[in-house]
């Protein structure tokens, strides 16, 4: 269980967001969060990674889209994938779903987190995660790939090497819960 905050050290929003001071948030214009979210100190959230369009194209404003109880931990470090298409490098929309965790010093760029998701370090670009997954601590998730619902993955790169049962969705969601008392 995470140490009691000291007073002041957040800022709380008209969600129920608490996030850190010490927290590097970057183009907050692009960033949306669902609400009871905590973002702890020296995380950085990289908003201001847009997709490029041609001119005279309209583009999205979200960059990041983070569900509600998600727990961002020290050192994290969410930002949009991004590659070359028809040869200009542009980014892409990333949207995270409910009841996530990310582990300290953990590098995210993923298209798609689903909901109830551990992640304990690293995971690729373009990587999409479907619901109720766990990923290991020192896993380094290859590029562009799919991880299925009720998934443990581990190693480098990584692979799914046990399954969740159905009632891992409830657990997932008590632990989110108690993290943000």
């Amino acid at each position: 269980m995470p140490p009691k905050q000291i007073k002041g050290e957040y800022i709380e929003t008209d969600t129920g967001n608490k996030v850190s001071r010490k927290s590097v948030i970057l183009g907050s214009q692009n960033i949306i969060l669902g609400g009871k979210t905590i973002i702890q100190a020296d995380c950085t959230i990289r908003g201001d990674l847009r997709r490029t369009v041609a001119p005279g194209q309209q583009s999205g404003n979200v960059a990041i889209a983070v569900g509600r109880y998600c727990f961002l931990s020290r050192s994290s470090v969410l930002r949009p994938p991004g590659k070359t298409h028809r040869g200009l490098y542009s980014y892409y929309p990333m949207k995270i779903g409910d009841h996530v965790f990310v582990g300290e010093g953990t590098v995210v760029e993923a298209a798609l987190i689903g909901s109830y998701v551990h992640i304990g370090k690293d995971c690729g670009k373009f990587t999409i995660i479907k619901d109720c997954v766990r990923i290991e601590e020192g896993t380094v998730i290859a590029p562009n790939t799919v991880i299925p619902s009720f998934s443990v993955v581990a190693g480098r790169p990584g692979v799914v090497v046990d399954e969740l049962p159905e009632t891992a969705v409830e657990g997932l969601e008590l632990k989110n819960i108690y993290r943000t008392i």
